[in-house]
């Protein structure tokens, strides 16, 4: 107001934004003029004083029970007094100890979910959704709660399946939480009388931390729910399961890490995880702290991060691994036989280890296998040594799920070759492609997963072809599991397909579809965003399992139905897509007739393909020859 009066002034910039964007930009112009208005009618003088008056809020405290590593070298860092640590606190090995993401507390919440225990009815779909295992459940007996803080809240468990006495909890980490709300968003039950009241809301975090603080550490040490008695086939029964994977720096509301989670949940005492470089791979050991965790027993994923080019080659390498030791471990056990009885090498050898009940039985015969192979004392040094081995390998008796998990880039682009490779080996293997359809981690740029119209670097024009059907590609197989999910449009689809998949005794795919920051939309809209590209057609949900073709029956099952929402109506909501219309209109609208077709077209062919009748099908030159 010094230089040009306020009307000028404001003229002045106008003039200036639109000659910077000219008329193919008129959307923006009419923003940006909006934004100019708004900001010299919100403009107030601020009174700066002489002296500050702030204080300097202090780091979260390490509780006295924190590992001396973490002590001495997780929190330094992570003040950034990484210099002052001395190179001896250094691991030789390089390993670095688990679970230190909860060390962190980064307090990023502005509003954190609170729980209405009226109005709950224990789905576990706020469990389910959230991106950093934030909010957790847990059923225990009402008796645990004798010490809890009167803050706590719990109520008796609803279900025919659960005794009474037996509480639950949805409890939120406030420090740990980022506030994205997804856990909200996906709560399903409304209060009848104030609709905008639901089972679970957003309230400030500030005047909730200390006592939310307190909850969550009294949370932390009821039991864990026995993995025995979980009803994992149920959302609320798999939501009850501890996580493995928790509070990793991932964006506030990632649609990855909740794939990750849930695969901990359910197999992460036994997981062995081999990580493509990218976003995975950065949140999940970002240095110096790790999301990756185990539980009260030692038990958790064990995870390798590789080249991003070579990931599926070395997740088979562990598979077979896993499997030389198996064999190895198979071979002395019979040659001790004599020592320790042909009913117990029996039951190590022949033990059913499809559910937890007998995972856990078959731990329970290897703790006392080597506590037997401990008591035997031999002076043939032949025998001695068989010992010794078999010590060393008796744990490879007990199942391991063996999991590659990396982005579209490595699966769909530069690890494809490998991919491929995997998907013929006919090994027990578990892949997760966690599918941005970009390069998420450097920068945003075009994949083979990047579907046609969008925009992205190398594609500014927007991509011109098809997005590749790697699904498609796997089935052709015939051998492989597939599957298509997005948990925030089918969450039930979504859960029974991780339990299929690592049931599968073969190579299973699972591809995730995971919305991010680079598809032009806030991630609070995330579930929104997977539901819509489930009833566009532009993600269709189906699973592939060659063990229905075994039985006579269509091993595909379609669990979509025919697209509803105009391919138009669904890219109108990302930036990814609209953007191409202010500056390439033409050639947005040729790529969206284009991309209609192509998905009215692939979801036909699914169904063709879904409808074909196996069991009564009888090849053309059967017919001939039995006329003959």
């Amino acid at each position: 107001s010094d230089v040009l009066p306020q009307q000028e002034a404001i003229a002045a910039i106008k003039n200036a934004v639109k000659e910077t964007y000219g008329k193919k930009g008129r959307s923006i112009v009419q923003q940006n003029y909006k934004a100019i208005e708004n900001t010299l009618a919100g403009l107030y003088q601020v009174e700066i004083p002489k002296q500050a008056s702030s204080r300097l809020i202090p780091m979260t405290p390490i509780n006295d029970d924190a590992p001396e590593f973490v002590k001495e070298v997780t929190m330094k860092m992570i003040a950034g007094k990484g210099d002052a640590i001395p190179v001896s606190l250094m691991p030789a090995d390089g390993g670095f100890p688990l679970g230190t993401a909860a060390y962190e507390k980064r307090n990023l919440a502005d509003e954190i979910p609170v729980l209405e225990t009226d109005l709950c009815t224990h789905c576990g779909k706020c469990v389910f959704v959230c991106p950093h295992s934030a909010i957790r459940s847990k059923a225990f007996p009402v008796e645990s709660t004798q010490n809890a803080p009167k803050s706590f809240k719990h109520i008796q468990i609803k279900g025919k399946d659960y005794p009474d006495g037996l509480h639950i909890t949805y409890q939120v980490a406030p420090e740990d939480c980022t506030g994205c709300t997804l856990c909200v968003d996906i709560c399903p039950i409304h209060d009848k009388a104030q609709h905008n009241r639901k089972a679970l809301n957003m309230a400030p975090q500030p005047p909730l931390r200390e006592q939310e603080k307190a909850n969550w550490d009294f949370f932390l040490t009821l039991p864990d729910y026995d993995r025995r008695d979980a009803k994992s086939k149920t959302m609320k029964g798999a939501m009850l399961l501890d996580p493995f994977f928790e509070f990793s720096g991932a964006c506030s509301g990632c649609g990855e890490t909740p794939y990750i989670r849930l695969a901990t949940q359910l197999f992460g005492d036994r997981m062995v995880v081999a990580n493509a470089t990218g976003c995975s791979s950065i949140y999940g050991a970002n240095l110096p702290t790790t999301p990756w965790r185990t539980d009260t027993n030692g038990r958790g994923p064990a995870w390798n991060n590789s080249l991003f080019e070579d990931n599926a080659e070395f997740g088979l390498g562990i598979r077979l691994a896993i499997v030389q030791h198996r064999k190895a471990a198979e071979g002395y056990l019979k040659k001790l036989a004599p020592q320790l009885g042909e009913a117990v090498v029996s039951a190590l050898l022949e033990a059913d280890q499809q559910n937890e009940a007998g995972i856990y039985a078959q731990r329970k015969r290897v703790d006392e296998l080597k506590a037997k192979l401990g008591s035997i004392v031999s002076a043939d040094s032949t025998m001695a040594e068989t010992i010794r081995l078999l010590i060393r390998d008796a744990d490879y008796l007990c199942k391991k799920s063996v999991w590659i998990i990396g982005g579209d880039g490595w699966a769909y682009d530069i690890g494809f070759g490998g991919l491929d490779h995997v998907l013929t080996s006919g090994e027990n293997l578990n892949i997760l492609v966690l599918d941005t359809e970009v390069y998420s981690n450097t920068g945003g740029q075009t994949s083979k997963a990047t579907p046609r119209g969008a925009v992205a670097k190398f594609s500014a024009a927007g991509k011109p072809v098809a997005k590749k059907d790697l699904a498609r590609l796997a089935m052709d197989y015939e051998n492989v599991y597939v599957a298509h999910v997005a948990y925030g449009a089918n969450d039930v689809q979504t859960l029974h397909t991780f339990q299929e998949a690592e049931s599968y005794p073969g190579v299973s795919l699972i591809i995730a579809y995971s919305p991010c920051i680079a598809h032009g939309i806030d991630l609070k809209n995330n579930h929104a965003h997977q539901k819509n590209a489930v009833d566009a057609g532009h993600w269709p949900l189906f699973r592939f399992d060659p063990r229905k073709a075994e039985k006579g029956k269509n091993p595909l099952k379609l669990d979509s139905k025919q697209p509803k929402l105009p391919y138009r109506d669904f890219i109108k909501t990302e930036a990814r897509f609209s953007m191409l219309w202010r500056s390439h209109p033409q050639e947005a609208e040729a790529l969206l007739e284009a991309a209609q077709h192509e998905v009215t077209e692939r979801y036909h062919r699914y169904k063709q393909l879904a409808a074909l009748d196996w069991e009564n099908e009888t090849p053309e030159w059967e017919q001939e020859e039995g006329d003959n």
